[in-house]
């Protein structure tokens, strides 16, 4: 066992125990970004390179329509670079590689046209202007703060030396804008991302609670099963038979109720291995004071925790013939169905109502019922006045 493990009983009804330091809270702020921050970083990152590089051959392509004729050797010159940087960051989009490279090219078709701006069609010229804006905007959410502020104040200096810096505050508020207004998109939508993240981890927090909790809940079940088919059934002996009890018999009960109780002995099994459930029936016939008339076909093998479902929920019939029908044998019919079983034990006593059963008496619906639905099958108890009493168990459920 772990350290700071806690062990309980195998029946604690209070359900298993975490290792300390393990808690449900949602990720911190400073924590590792989650799947969907991630993804979505990694996706902006991926695809600003390709939708640079097509933005500015698109651009180049009507900008190179303002190239006087002289020029145009220039201007094919400056295209076939926008041509080979889109490859280049078309590239780096569909591998995942060469982010450097690719900034490298984008420096360059910004600086190249820029600076040639002069001749290509004059000061201040859209071509270059669209160029520096859009390489300018995909960077925000390429590169962090770090790597595009600086690269960005490099390419606006460029621009500015070619046009002339008393001519250039309407490109620096244009750039200025656009730079920012990209950063803040990328960084909201990173942030909504992130919050997604926190609600995903917050709804498997919830999950996991709530599988604690039907989890305890069963236990809870099981353990009122076990105490009412041993405690209450030994207190209900010494109250039945007063001073005539045998205390040596009363405390060997008492001995096998505990160990049952604390998990020592008769617990749930640990392993859900495949069992013998016609040995197991075998052994709660012949221990009953009744006469028990069986009749076995085709027994299968089960999991380990259906068949110590099944023989509590026999053995709890058996008992409710004994003290409540006054007759002395019982019939037991075990068969093998499809790749399940259906048991079935049966009396010719004087039956009741199942419906007026008071709804605190736990021996048919908590070790009968709730046993068999718990390991995923049903128990349907029929009976009626002068008629006896059926009860009928199938697993699995349908």
């Amino acid at each position: 066992m772990t350290a700071g493990a806690v062990r309980r009983p195998v029946n604690d009804p209070r359900g298993p125990r975490f290792p300390a330091g393990v808690s449900g809270t949602a990720r911190s702020p400073g924590s590792p970004p989650g799947d969907v921050e991630a993804e979505f970083v990694a996706t902006a990152r991926r695809f600003a390179a390709p939708v640079r590089g097509v933005g500015l051959l698109l651009t180049s392509v009507f900008g190179l329509l303002a190239v006087p004729d002289d020029l145009m050797p220039l201007g094919f010159a400056l295209l076939g670079l926008v041509v080979v940087g889109a490859v280049v960051d078309c590239w780096t989009g569909i591998s995942g590689r060469g982010a450097p490279l690719a900034l490298g090219f984008a420096v360059a078709r910004v600086v190249a046209i820029c600076a040639t701006q002069e001749w290509t069609g004059g000061q201040p010229h859209q071509w270059a202007l669209n160029v520096l804006t859009t390489t300018a905007i995909t960077l925000q959410w390429e590169w962090p703060p770090k790597v595009a502020v600086p690269v960005t104040a490099g390419l606006l200096a460029v621009d500015l030396a070619a046009v002339g810096f008393g001519e250039g505050g309407a490109i620096v508020l244009r750039l200025l804008a656009e730079c920012v207004l990209a950063r803040l998109a990328f960084v909201l939508l990173r942030w909504s991302s992130r919050r997604v993240d926190v609600l995903r981890d917050r709804r498997a927090d919830l999950e996991r609670a709530e599988a604690l909790t039907l989890e305890r809940h069963r236990r809870e079940r099981e353990y009122l099963a076990l105490l009412h088919d041993t405690a209450s059934a030994t207190f209900l002996l010494v109250a039945a038979n007063g001073r005539d009890t045998d205390p040596a018999q009363v405390a060997g009960y008492a001995r096998h109720d505990l160990a049952i109780l604390t998990g020592s002995a008769g617990g749930p099994t640990a392993q859900d291995s495949p069992v013998d459930l016609k040995a197991s029936l075998h052994a709660v016939v012949e221990r009953r004071p009744l006469t028990v008339e069986a009749e076995w076909r085709d027994v299968p093998l089960v999991p380990a925790s259906v068949a110590l479902a099944l023989v509590r929920a026999v053995r709890e019939a058996l008992v409710n013939i004994e003290r409540h029908t006054g007759v002395d044998t019982a019939a037991l019919s075990v068969r093998g169905e499809g790749d399940g079983v259906v048991v079935e034990v049966a009396d010719t006593g004087p039956g009741f109502r199942p419906d007026d059963v008071p709804h605190l008496r736990r021996g048919i619906r908590g070790s009968v019922v709730e046993r068999m639905t718990a390991v995923g099958g049903r128990a349907v108890v029929t009976s009626s006045p002068g008629a006896g009493t059926t009860v009928r168990l199938v697993w699995p459920d349908g």
